[in-house]
């Protein structure tokens, strides 16, 4: 509970995955990925209850032995890819409602994001808690090697390649002095239940950027993905033992 205001935290994790079959549970340092954001979760100083949304009971099995509730299982037509979003964080709030469990902020955390720790979630209710103006809050991550402003157009025949915002490569302007532009990177996404009610989503004309560490906007597609967030989590693991000994 944050300022009177109760918190939940919902997990998504279907059983179907294209691009990585069951990447929501393929082992990541010894847990399976869906078992990251759970522990993040029951870790925040705010979050009142960890929900898990899924389609599958064996992931239902394997959420519980990580701390979060599946008080229910996520029906079919919810589970598709090309089911939208908002339909099973309306089911989740909905289901908890009729029975009885009433929350006022959503934190939606998702097992491609594995990196997320409980004080990103902390930082994030505590921030949007201090401008009452603004209903949502989403993780942004900058856009520095892919900023649009070195964007080109190919042309599918000559492979010729032009600046999209026009003009020639001349006048491409230096990194350093570009506006800073950011990208939404996953890494959570939260709001108020009233606002997901009217605004459908997280994203709109109340939604306040939160930036993050660089690393943590890394998201689980495929197997090279997977790869390079788990090198990264490996050596930060190390690093922290490490510092551990040192004290």
């Amino acid at each position: 509970m944050i300022d009177g205001k109760r918190v939940l935290a919902l997990i998504p994790a279907r059983a179907g995955s294209k691009g990585l079959p069951h990447k929501n549970i393929r082992p990541l340092l010894g847990k399976p990925l869906l078992a990251w954001p759970i522990e993040a979760a029951r870790a925040s100083a705010y979050v009142d209850r960890v929900i898990l949304s899924t389609d599958s009971p064996d992931y239902a099995d394997i959420g519980r032995k990580y701390g979060a509730d599946v008080p229910f299982l996520r029906p079919a037509e919810l589970a598709s890819d090309k089911a939208p979003s908002i339909d099973f964080i309306l089911h989740a709030i909905d289901s908890l409602e009729a029975a009885g469990d009433r929350f006022d902020l959503l934190v939606l955390l998702e097992p491609t994001s594995p990196m997320t720790e409980a004080s990103d979630i902390d930082a994030a209710l505590k921030a949007l808690m201090s401008r009452p103006e603004l209903t949502a809050a989403v993780g942004i991550s900058a856009m520095e090697t892919q900023h649009p402003a070195f964007a080109v157009r190919r042309d599918p025949e000559s492979g010729q390649i032009v600046p999209l915002q026009g003009g020639d490569f001349g006048t491409l302007p230096r990194r350093q002095d570009l506006e800073p532009v950011y990208a939404l990177d996953g890494s959570f996404y939260l709001s108020t239940i009233d606002a997901i009610r009217q605004k459908r989503g997280f994203c709109h004309d109340a939604t306040m950027g939160i930036s993050t560490d660089r690393f943590k906007s890394l998201e689980v597609d495929d197997l090279t993905d997977f790869i390079c967030i788990e090198a990264i989590m490996k050596h930060r693991a190390k690093n922290a033992v490490s510092e551990g000994d040192k004290s």
